[in-house]
């Protein structure tokens, strides 16, 4: 990975920044950012009127157009794809020609698809066959295209690999096309005073969510076919039953009959080939019991010798196969990032600021407006977009700004931002990342604290942002977290895939993520424009550099 390093001229010190940053660029720059100009663009983004930004759907086009009309008040220039412009036939009779135009659309076919009605499970063990019964012994998570698995059935334990810790639970194993057996959770998981759990254990919020999302990436790149999820202490058949009294209870609906959401359907890129995925289906207690049968593992036992050996203890299961057959319903969808663009004197290096603008989408009336995840973000980069128009200069750097949509699904928009670059991805030399900017945590009684995760190994940006808040007088108490991890939950992790550097600023976590009270008038304005000031300085600096290498 590229190092980021200052010249001799702009040294990190404090004095070499505050003399740089002391130009009337940055003053015009910062006045730019006023609580009117936040919250006059949050207010319709996340209004009724775009209709909880869904992916691929009409809100999420409303918000699209109206992000693009910004830029282009703004005075950026266009960076999505190229179209033709076809003149009628009285103008070319009078000698107009086509021509070609940049837009601010990033246009993307997506497939939209769920599992159909038919599905199947079978396991051969001791010269039978045993055929289990859909939401009875087992659920199927969908992929994309309907297809059948067949194979020896693999023990991975838990599926997880540290490289790190130099821990590999597929360590001389040849998963490829094969059907693999994987426990949840990681090496210690269920023992907090272990070895193990210190260890191993993902810090952060939702950290083992997003660990789980590693796991299935982890498996998809082996090559397996399918993954059989099997969760110890837990009986997942619980919530397969059909007859419990308003079984559907949520903070905000409460009910026997299911309502739509944002988990019935799945998105994908489907790309230039074909790329299935694993089938992953999850079993009740019984069913699990039996795919275990005679092998040998005792999996309470097997995790009490694992968390004291800390050694993967993986292995074919003997004797045991299994058939998986899977059926789909699919759509083909267009959704469109929007790209603009600020060109710098040096047109062949970029940095990019980003932030996804689409949420959850409108369902059975209930409208997801998404005010901090993630319609904040996305005013974050327009107002940066918005500030360093202001300063009156041309960038060294070209800086591109970027609202994403399909976070939400799988960061689909910035993953395919990164395969279809403004410039070949070599020339990205950063990237900012803004989600959920707006918020107060439970503990944040001063409503002043937030997160900047950064690739470690770029101190520079942590020094710069200490300086910045006190040169600039910015009211922000900012937990640094270097990390070397790829993986995430956020459009960060598409670039870091890529060996792109980031930074990622991020406000608290709120009981009212995903859901449909999600409102500006919970929002901190003044920590959001503070958030926003400190990305434009960060920016305007990094995009004025002389030299990065």
């Amino acid at each position: 990975m590229k190092k980021l390093l200052f010249s001799l001229t702009i040294l990190l010190i404090g004095c070499s920044i505050s003399a740089q940053t002391d130009s009337t660029g940055y003053e015009k720059g910062l006045e730019a950012i006023t609580h009117a100009a936040v919250k006059g663009q949050l207010d319709f983004l996340a209004s009724d009127w775009t209709e909880g930004r869904g992916t691929g759907m009409r809100g999420e086009f409303i918000a699209s157009d109206y992000i693009a009309s910004i830029f282009s008040i703004y005075g950026l220039e266009p960076g999505g794809d190229t179209k033709w412009h076809y003149p009628s036939w009285e103008d070319r009779r009078n000698g107009a020609a086509p021509y070609q135009y940049r837009t601010y659309f990033q246009e993307i076919t997506m497939l939209k698809y769920k599992l159909g009605k038919d599905q199947s499970f079978r396991l051969r063990s001791d010269g039978r066959e045993i055929s289990f019964a859909y939401l009875t012994d087992f659920s199927v998570r969908a992929v994309s295209i309907a297809c059948e698995a067949e194979s020896e059935l693999i023990f991975v334990g838990y599926g997880y690999v540290n490289e790190d810790e130099k821990y590999d639970d597929y360590k001389g194993l040849d998963v490829k096309g094969k059907i693999i057996v994987r426990l949840s959770g990681y090496p210690g998981h269920n023992d907090t005073s272990s070895d193990a759990y210190r260890k191993f254990h993902p810090e952060g919020r939702y950290a083992e969510y997003y660990l789980g999302m590693e796991k299935n990436d982890i498996a998809e790149e082996k090559g397996v076919l399918a993954i059989i999820d099997i969760s110890p202490g837990y009986d997942r058949s619980s919530n397969w039953t059909v007859n419990t009294p308003f079984r559907y209870q949520n903070d905000y609906y409460e009910g026997n009959e299911k309502q739509k959401t944002i988990n019935e359907y799945s998105h994908r890129l489907p790309g230039d080939s074909l790329n299935i995925g694993p089938v992953r289906i999850s079993l009740s207690k019984r069913a699990a019991h039996e795919v275990l049968r005679g092998t040998g593992i005792n999996v309470e036992q097997w995790e009490e010798q694992l968390t004291e050996k800390m050694k993967p203890d993986s292995k074919v299961l003997s004797g045991k196969s299994a058939f998986i057959s899977t059926s789909v319903e699919s759509e083909l969808i267009t959704a469109r990032n929007v790209i603009a663009v600020i060109p710098g004197r040096d047109t062949t290096e970029a940095i990019v600021l980003g932030g996804h603008y689409d949420h959850l989408g409108m369902f059975d009336g209930y409208i997801w407006n998404g005010a901090d995840d993630n319609a904040s973000g996305t005013v974050g980069v327009m107002t940066v977009a918005k500030a360093c128009m202001a300063t009156g200069e041309k960038p060294e750097r070209t800086i591109v700004f970027a609202a994403w949509t399909g976070e939400e699904r799988g960061l689909l928009g910035s993953r395919y931002f990164v395969n279809h670059p403004y410039l070949p991805v070599g020339d990205i030399k950063f990237h900012l990342n803004y989600d959920m900017i707006s918020r107060d945590s439970k503990d944040d009684s001063l409503g002043i604290e937030c997160t900047m995760s950064y690739t470690a190994g770029y101190p520079f940006l942590e020094e710069n942002t200490t300086q910045f808040l006190e040169q600039y007088d910015i009211n922000l108490d900012i937990t640094m977290r270097p990390t070397m991890s790829k993986g995430g939950g956020s459009d960060h992790s598409s670039f870091a895939r890529k060996d792109i550097p980031f930074f990622y600023f991020m406000a608290g976590w709120h009981d009212e993520y995903h859901t449909p009270m999600d409102e500006v008038d919970k929002v901190n304005y003044q920590k959001m424009a503070d958030i926003i000031r400190v990305g434009f300085l960060n920016i305007w600096t990094m995009a004025n550099m002389e030299e990065l290498q």
